[in-house]
């Protein structure tokens, strides 16, 4: 900074206003200490401003899997809102995985995030407890926190299920399937709420043999909708419980002579080409919530936690609306 001074002939603090953004700097003279500083290649020691300032403006997400569709929108969009802070985001996958998502929330903690935003893959985040005291900001998206009071940012996964299933029954159908994700997580215990809810208030028993929760690897799932829809009385519906199952069904049935009316939890790419029936999460906005209250947070609002809960969208399609055989 002293050699910068030296060449824009301005003082230490002016060059300091200048690499840090703040006013009071002529057009001028922040022209000729930008110019010292290209020329010289100088570049701000953010280690040395964190020590002076106690912040390191990053922030950590912490998601189940980066190779998933639906949490590109949603990271993009805590990117962004990072960005318009002045902060860089860093994120990592859990994999699904309890032990790998604490090991990477306190690696992100001991390299000094201000902020967290984590996807939950396990159910007990009281380990979290000692750097939020400590003054790390802690949001949680798509699932709550178990086991600490804190921000959490959902969609409404019993609701749209609810939803999903009503609209398959008004299109006639009785028996309806449903194929969801691993039973220890919340969306896809929801989801199988909202399922149930929907048959009961419609009167309609369900077959236990119409249920299967588990992995969503198209392995496992081909092998459950392809159980429902044999023997004497099939399914005439599915209902897909995310994403991943859908995009099987969808494979599968599409080898299938006769049709089934599918509707899905999660918009996929080329469902409105495809023309598949879904309840439709706004990923963006379940992260850009999840940041606003993260970086309300950082700039020191005291408030207890809330829980925000976003409403899906049912999207028809054409895959819904197909009557019974």
């Amino acid at each position: 900074m002293k050699d910068v001074a030296a060449r824009a002939g301005v003082g230490l603090k002016t060059v300091s206003r200048v690499v840090n953004g703040e006013p009071g700097v002529t057009p001028d003279t922040e022209r000729r200490v930008q110019e010292a500083i290209d020329s010289l290649g100088f570049r701000r020691n953010d280690s040395a401003r964190v020590l002076r300032k106690g912040r390191t403006a990053s922030v950590g997400l912490v998601l189940e899997d980066l190779a998933d569709p639906f949490y590109g929108p949603l990271s993009r969009a805590v990117e962004e809102a990072a960005r318009s802070h002045g902060a860089l985001l860093i994120n990592g996958s859990s994999a699904e995985d309890p032990d790998r998502e604490r090991e990477l929330a306190l690696a992100l903690c001991a390299r000094r995030v201000d902020g967290l935003i984590v996807i939950p893959a396990g159910s007990d985040h009281r380990y979290l407890e000692p750097e939020i005291r400590a003054g790390v900001a802690t949001v949680f998206v798509d699932r709550p926190a178990g086991g600490i009071r804190a921000d959490a940012v959902l969609s409404d996964s019993f609701g749209g299920a609810r939803e999903g299933v009503a609209h398959l029954i008004a299109h006639g159908h009785r028996r309806i399937g449903f194929v969801g994700d691993r039973p220890h997580i919340h969306t896809a215990t929801e989801r199988l709420r909202g399922y149930r809810a929907a048959m009961e208030e419609a009167g309609l028993p369900v077959d236990e043999a119409w249920v299967a929760l588990g992995p969503t690897d198209p392995g496992h799932v081909r092998s459950a909708v392809t159980g429902m829809l044999s023997g004497p009385t099939p399914v005439t519906a599915l209902f897909a419980g995310n994403n991943r199952v859908t995009v099987t069904a969808v494979r599968l049935l599409a080898e299938r002579p006769a049709p089934v009316a599918l509707v899905g939890f999660d918009d996929i790419e080329l469902a409105d080409l495809l023309g598949i029936t879904v309840v439709a999460q706004d990923a963006a906005a379940l992260g850009r919530t999840a940041a606003e209250r993260l970086f309300r947070r950082l700039d020191g609002a005291e408030e207890p936690p809330a829980r925000i809960v976003l409403t899906p969208t049912l999207i028809p399609r054409g895959s819904g609306e197909i009557p019974p055989a």
